[in-house]
């Protein structure tokens, strides 16, 4: 950040062409941190590139819908679910129920299998 900070001010001295001589970065990089720059140090740090939401993700009233069916219906499977979800107003595929119910941990955890060594069993 400091770097970017040097890099800032001899741009503002200077101009953004030969602040991108001297320290090697295309103007566009300048550019790019010029805008974000408002004079502290901190405002040229990295932010996150992750995307902080998804136009088609499920709704909280859907997710709700989906916690409380499967709480009251624990044995039902998954076809039957996903039926009598559409039935009030869930538009979405299986295939997307599913995602999210594993996601969310709504099914149960599976059993873990004995570990047996083969070596002491043929003693």
């Amino acid at each position: 950040m400091a770097y970017r900070q040097s890099l800032m001010k001899y741009a503002e001295k200077y101009g953004v062409s030969r602040a991108s001589r001297k320290y090697n970065k295309s103007r566009s990089y300048i550019y790019f941190w010029k805008a974000r720059w408002d004079g502290s140090v901190t405002s040229l740090a990295c932010q996150s590139r992750r995307p902080h939401g998804h136009p088609n993700q499920h709704t909280e009233a859907e997710l709700k819908l989906i916690q409380d069916m499967r709480r009251r219906n624990p044995n039902l499977g998954m076809v039957e679910l996903w039926h009598r979800l559409r039935k009030r107003g869930y538009t979405r595929r299986p295939e997307s129920l599913f995602r999210v119910m594993r996601k969310l941990g709504l099914f149960p955890a599976a059993e873990k299998k004995k570990h047996t060594n083969p070596s002491l069993t043929s003693r």
